[in-house]
């Protein structure tokens, strides 16, 4: 993976596709320099460098590219533009090696851009999609205040006590204990935060699933781009039509 931008899109999908995903974010870009490193570089570990540093530049294990923009042309499976707009433009586009092109920014890939890119067999991720998150946890933070009830606290004692006894079964039938640790991993009820993400996680799968199914079945949509506003529209009008606004 390469990511340009460290602010809190770029440094957050970075760090969590390093720990959770196992990417190798292999090159990095900010205003002050472009990194690389095949051997892949410590998300939490460059941060620290630059609050200290002032720079990415000069971090231990990497190399420094003498054109910034160069990010665009390291070689990579996904490459995340997660800064500015209009950063992959027809004069650059020839120059993506990535497979996919995740759309962290608002608008980083030009249309004309994103015409060349398809006829390479390069995937983007449409920003209105990859950008969703926020806006989910957001609405999900909306319905807590509504009920003025944290997430998880009358589930959570049920989840434990039920895992409990579970663990407690395993142990009886085949004669073998658990030890204290690993007991309470496995019979952690769901914190507020673990709820959270798991709702986020459902409800960005089932909108891809929903994006890929349009444009898989619609032989004239031609990105997921396309196929993403075509839902979004349905929704939109099949919320109209049920409040009475259209006929």
């Amino acid at each position: 993976m390469v990511i340009q931008g460290l602010g809190n899109v770029g440094s957050y999908s970075g760090s969590i596709s390093q720990e959770e995903g196992d990417a190798v974010i292999v090159g990095l870009s900010e205003i002050e320099g472009t990194i690389y490193s095949e051997k892949g570089i410590n998300i939490d570990k460059l941060l620290a460098f630059r609050k200290d540093s002032g720079s990415i530049v000069g971090f231990p294990g990497t190399t420094t590219l003498q054109n910034r923009n160069d990010w665009v042309s390291l070689q990579c499976d996904v490459l995340v533009p997660a800064a500015l707009e209009n950063q992959i433009t027809v004069e650059n586009a020839d120059y993506v090696k990535a497979k996919i092109i995740a759309e962290a920014a608002n608008g980083p890939v030009t249309s004309e851009a994103a015409d060349l890119l398809r006829k390479k067999g390069i995937v983007i991720l449409t920003d209105m999609y990859l950008n969703a998150g926020g806006v989910t946890v957001s609405y999900f933070e909306w319905l807590k205040n509504l009920s003025h009830m944290r997430f998880g606290p009358m589930e959570k004692r049920y989840q434990q006590n039920s895992l409990n006894n579970l663990v407690s079964t395993v142990e009886r039938l085949t004669g073998q204990s658990i030890g204290v640790q690993q007991r309470d991993l496995l019979t952690h009820g769901a914190d507020e935060i673990d709820l959270v993400r798991s709702g986020l996680e459902d409800t960005m799968v089932n909108a891809y699933d929903q994006i890929r199914e349009v444009y898989k079945r619609k032989k004239t949509i031609e990105d997921l781009r396309t196929a993403a506003f075509i839902v979004a529209l349905d929704k939109i009008s099949g919320d109209y039509i049920r409040l009475g606004i259209f006929p």
